[in-house]
């Protein structure tokens, strides 16, 4: 059944009032009509099936799939934060597409020292967009939260729980497997740099912030192939200990 993320507040009794670029792709992308069903997710465990009416821009909600009508999740599923100085050019699109895909909770955009991107407010919306076709795609049921951009020293402050990893190169630190596999908890966060790397100042600040350092690798990682190696390891893990 093809999927669908509202907003909660389209639901109104047991009807979904649909946007117009969720009319398109219902009606002309996906050739929907009348009484054909979909899956509608709120992106916070929350699901409904619902069919097309003859009025445009409404479904009504029928039932569920598989569970009750509104179904939300309490499993065991770990918190992971991928924390990601911004790449140049389009570069977080691509990380936000396929973190979601992996499963990732949180996506947090950095401005460090040598972040060369400063994104504009449009962005952010843009993001979440591609998180919402993502989480569609990959059928899950929880969309990621995607946070606007902040500076590293600022955020540092905020990321005070959990197991904490900080990803380097060309130092000595355990590989980010090792460490995953003996810390695996239910609260996790990854932060990767931008190109050229972490300055020494954010890698110590880091440190002191209560980070532990980890390596991916003995090769050179571009800064839109860091994170998704540094979350397909850490999910891997997560998976494995569920």
């Amino acid at each position: 059944m093809q999927r669908l993320i509202v907003n909660p507040k389209q639901l109104k009794a047991d009807q979904i009032w649909l946007t117009v670029d969720q009319q398109h792709y219902l009606y002309r992308v996906l050739r929907l009509g009348v009484g054909d069903r979909f899956l509608a997710l709120d992106g916070q465990g929350h699901q409904w099936v619902a069919a097309l009416t003859a009025t445009v821009g409404v479904a009504t909600v029928t039932g569920a799939d598989e569970q009750p009508a509104v179904t939300r999740l309490t499993g065991t599923t770990p918190t992971v934060t991928l924390a990601v100085a911004l790449p140049k050019g389009s570069g977080f699109d691509d990380i936000v597409r396929q973190a979601t895909e992996l499963g990732v909770t949180v996506l947090q955009p950095l401005i460090t020292e040598r972040t060369l991107q400063r994104p504009s407010a449009n962005k952010l919306e843009r993001w979440r967009r591609i998180a919402a076709e993502a989480t569609e795609q990959s059928e899950r049921r929880l969309m990621p939260a995607v946070k606007a951009p902040v500076g590293w020293s600022q955020y540092l402050q905020q990321a005070n729980s959990g197991q904490r990893w900080l990803c380097v190169a060309r130092r000595t630190a355990p590989h980010l497997l090792t460490l995953a596999q003996q810390n695996s908890t239910q609260e996790m966060l990854i932060a990767t740099g931008p190109e050229g790397g972490w300055a020494d100042a954010e890698i110590n600040a880091a440190v002191e912030a209560g980070f532990q350092l980890a390596s991916l690798g003995s090769h050179i990682l571009r800064a839109v192939t860091a994170p998704l190696a540094a979350l397909a390891i850490v999910m891997a893990v997560a998976d494995q200990d569920r």
